[in-house]
C-alpha cells in the first residue's frame, strides 16, 4: 500500500436493515485528510466505526497499514478519576506519554465529573494526539468546542498531517480540517 494509511473498496453499510451506503471507495495517504459531510442518518458514524473495525461492513473490503486512533460520539473517561489520571493511564495503554492539549495544562487535578462538556471533549482530543497513532478517525471532533478550541483542533489536525499522519473527519461544518478532500454521503 506504500505511503496509503486506509483503503476501502466498494464498501456497503447496513444497519437496522437499512443500507446507508454501497459502493463506496476511499483512500487516505500520509498528510492527506478525508472530510466526510451529510444529513444525519446517511451512514457517517457507520463508515467511521467499518474503518475502525469497529463494524463489519455488509461488503466490501478495507486494508489498513496504520495504527488507528479513534474518536467517537462518546469521550471514554471515567468520572471518578483525575483528567492526570486518565490521560496517564491512556498514554501507558499507548505506549507514549500523557499531552495536556487544547488548554488542558492547569486542569490535571480535577475530577473528570467535574469538567464541563467542552473539556471532556478536549481531553478526548488530548489522548487521540498523545496516541502515536498515524491515522486518527474523528466523528465530530469538534462538537462541544468554542472557537478558540475549535481553531486549536484545526492547528492540531494539520500539524499532524504536516507530520506525515493522516485524518478522516466526520464533521456538520464544526470543525475545519486543513487540506481535506471532501466525500459527501
Amino acid at each position: 500500500m506504500g505511503d496509503t494509511l486506509i483503503r476501502a473498496e466498494n464498501l456497503a453499510c447496513v444497519r437496522g436493515g437499512r443500507l446507508l451506503f454501497e459502493g463506496l471507495s476511499l483512500a487516505v495517504g500520509s498528510g492527506e485528510a478525508l472530510r466526510v459531510t451529510g444529513p444525519n442518518g446517511r451512514g457517517k458514524s457507520s463508515l467511521l466505526r467499518c474503518l475502525a473495525g469497529l463494524l463489519a461492513p455488509a461488503a466490501g473490503r478495507i486494508e489498513q497499514s496504520a495504527n488507528i486512533a479513534w474518536l467517537g460520539h462518546e469521550n471514554a473517561l471515567k468520572p471518578s478519576r483525575t483528567l492526570a489520571q486518565e490521560l496517564g493511564w491512556w498514554a501507558r495503554l499507548d505506549g507514549t506519554g500523557p499531552v495536556y492539549a487544547l488548554g488542558l495544562e492547569t486542569l490535571g487535578d480535577v475530577p473528570v465529573r467535574m469538567l464541563s462538556a467542552g473539556q471532556k471533549r478536549r481531553a478526548a482530543l488530548a489522548r487521540v494526539i498523545a496516541s502515536g497513532a498515524a491515522l486518527w478517525l474523528l466523528d465530530e471532533p469538534g462538537a462541544g468546542l468554542d472557537a478558540a478550541n475549535a481553531e486549536a483542533l484545526s492547528a492540531a489536525i494539520g500539524a499532524h498531517l504536516a507530520a506525515g499522519g493522516g485524518a478522516i473527519v466526520v464533521t456538520h461544518g464544526e470543525t475545519n480540517v486543513p487540506r481535506a478532500r471532501e466525500l459527501a454521503l
